[in-house]
């Protein structure tokens, strides 16, 4: 091999002048690792509520559905049968009110590929604005980042520029907070967007895990009026399900929009394996399950909170998704360090912006046994 050549390195090589990862933040779940490590010493081992990644069995219904459909040989298309077109479409009406065809649905590749490269597929680049709330979901901005458009933080709509905006994402109920938009807040937004010929993508991946809030769709008529132009909403179901493992979700409104991204996915060979498909199917076709892992969830919850505040934090919005968003009104990495040497580990706030530098999120996904043993610790602690 030559190590003397004076050619430029190819594009992604370490020495290359322009990488696209050089427009990225540092991926912050490496920041945790030394509180990781700290946490996993403890004697009783280590409760990890940092990542809100489902620990619970895959319903029988949705494995079922996947070992019959897995000598698939075949490629499967992008848009998926018409049958789980319908599925989506038929849970659309019946959980979220939204009155939509199958022609305005889309099966994606978990709902984070569709966040993170949206932009791109989308076609914005410099010049254009990639708006997402202030405290939120860090790949909205690396969706942005990775076409080279610019990220902006938003506490109101009202306070955004709306020459340069040409995405506006909205997400309820919130991670990291929990906090849930009622109709009237999602309608101004969509006024807004609509205004300003913005397309508004509303993130709704936790709408059937609401405890003190009941979620509102962005396609529901109370929001939308019954029209769904320069509408998009994403769904998962990974958490409702138990399915981060099948990378199984979809996205849903405007079927102009819906219709380019099709097209553009189809060049792009970006399909949900057959057998997935055929569980989603399986999935959505039955609440029971959905209802049985709330349940499972609801103890959880409840029992952690409980701990974190006798134990001195406070908890915030929290009315809905799978996180308890709690403070002690002090640096966030303080409360991570001194939870993980009770062998917790938590995600720091500032993972979601510089607004969340005082607070910590706290997923309750772990196992019953570990949210009893995070219980116990925190109570002697006190």
């Amino acid at each position: 091999m030559n190590t003397n050549s004076t050619h430029a390195p190819f594009p992604g090589h370490p020495g290359a002048a322009r990488r696209v990862s050089d427009r990225l933040p540092v991926f912050p779940w490496d920041k945790l690792e030394p509180y990781k490590a700290t946490a996993l010493a403890h004697p009783g081992g280590l409760c990890d509520f940092s990542v809100g990644t489902p620990v619970d069995p895959v319903p029988e219904v949705i494995q079922k559905a996947l070992a019959a459909h897995t000598d698939t040989p075949g490629y499967p298309t992008v848009w998926g049968p018409l049958e789980l077109r319908e599925a989506i479409a038929g849970w659309l009406d019946r959980r979220c009110g939204a009155r939509i065809g199958p022609s305005a649905v889309l099966p994606t590749v978990g709902s984070k590929e569709l966040v993170a490269s949206l932009p791109t597929q989308l076609g914005l680049g410099p010049g254009d604005q990639v708006a997402y709330p202030r405290l939120a979901y860090p790949t909205y901005e690396v969706g942005a980042r990775l076409c080279g458009a610019e990220p902006v933080e938003y506490d109101s709509v009202d306070e955004l520029d709306g020459s340069r905006v040409r995405l506006l994402w909205v997400n309820s109920p919130s991670n990291p907070t929990g906090r849930v938009l009622g109709a009237a807040e999602l309608r101004r937004a969509v006024e807004w967007a609509r205004e300003h010929r913005a397309l508004l993508v509303s993130d709704e991946c936790y709408f059937e895990l609401g405890w003190e809030a009941e979620p509102v769709s962005v396609l529901h008529p109370d929001v939308c009026g019954g029209d769904h132009e320069g509408l998009l909403a994403v769904h998962s179901l990974s958490k409702r399900s138990n399915l981060a493992g099948y990378r199984a979700s979809f996205v849903a409104g405007d079927p102009v929009v819906v219709k380019e991204l099709l097209g553009l996915r189809k060049h792009g060979g970006m399909i949900v394996p057959a057998p997935v498909q055929a569980a989603t199917v399986a999935a959505l076709a039955d609440d029971a399950h959905v209802a049985e892992q709330r349940e499972r969830y609801a103890a959880r919850r409840s029992a952690l909170r409980a701990a974190l505040e006798a134990y001195g934090l406070r908890v915030e919005h929290s009315e809905a998704s799978l996180y308890l968003w709690a403070t002690q009104d002090r640096p966030c990495w303080e409360t991570v360090a001194e939870l993980a040497a009770l062998g917790i580990l938590v995600a720091p706030g500032d993972f979601y912006g510089p607004a969340g530098g005082s607070f910590v999120r706290v997923a309750f996904t772990a196992t019953d046994e570990r949210v009893a043993a995070a219980v116990e610790r925190l109570t002697a602690a006190r």
